[in-house]
């Protein structure tokens, strides 16, 4: 009889880098792999433990003296839009979202680097080639899928792939208990339509069309102003050191 067991996952420490998201914090992360048969399974263990995803890594911050980065979640169930989620979701009306296997293609990537160019010109992601996207999408051993988000075109039928201008894209996981938003990106031209807080909006409407009680967003850093949106869908859970905290944050509105 074969008794072998599969083996544990391995887990690694970086050396330290300076903080994206702080000044003058040094950063450190733990990770390990997410390879082969019980990825899926380890992915949901881990991402409900506060780790990421990047390709078939998983990672969470690991830093010595700071704790700023928590682990966020949306609690779909109860989630209620405020007025200007309303407003968001109005403004959209005419966009429309269509799932695909993690597969990249060429406009996609035309997307992604208008976002890079005027969002994120001296971030770590600054510099990739369109190989490095395709691998940022298709290198995944779990549930992965592209939503693209396009507008709907003038006398448009239903449609394998629709033909509309694609203005948005997620990359995102499924697990047994929600959906986790691994990267997105949009058209940043589109100042107007608030894009980013659409495909969190929707994704919440999918998360909850599956039963799913989840929408993970990451990690919301305090006092980082390019974090702050995280916080404006409540109610939501942030992982603390007893494990997930209910947050009703003041409302925007």
């Amino acid at each position: 009889m074969n008794t072998q067991t599969n083996p544990a996952p391995q887990f690694y420490l970086t050396a330290p880098a300076a903080c994206p998201y702080l000044p003058h914090e040094m950063e450190r992360k733990v990770f390990t792999h997410l390879v082969g048969e019980r990825a899926p399974e380890l992915n949901d263990l881990l991402t409900q433990g506060g780790f990421r995803r990047s390709q078939n890594i998983a990672y969470r911050p690991a830093c010595e003296t700071c704790r700023a980065c928590v682990s966020v979640r949306i609690l779909v169930d109860q989630f209620k839009p405020s007025r200007s989620m309303r407003r968001v979701l109005a403004a959209n009306a005419d966009v429309t979202g269509h799932e695909y296997p993690a597969e990249p293609s060429s406009e996609q990537y035309s997307l992604f680097r208008h976002y890079l160019d005027h969002r994120h010109q001296k971030g770590g992601m600054s510099d990739m080639s369109i190989l490095d996207y395709a691998m940022m999408v298709e290198d995944t051993h779990v549930n992965t899928r592209v939503i693209e988000y396009r507008l709907r075109a003038e006398g448009s039928g239903i449609e394998e792939r629709p033909s509309g201008e694609l203005v948005a894209v997620a990359l995102t996981d499924r697990m047994a208990d929600g959906l986790s938003m691994v990267y997105s990106f949009f058209d940043t031209d589109r100042e107007r339509r608030s894009l980013g807080t659409f495909m969190i909006l929707d994704h919440v409407r999918r998360a909850k069309a599956m039963g799913l009680p989840h929408v993970y967003l990451g990690y919301w850093v305090k006092g980082s102003r390019k974090m702050d949106y995280k916080t404006k869908f409540l109610p939501q859970e942030h992982l603390m050191s007893r494990g997930w905290e209910r947050y009703d944050g003041e409302s925007s509105d």
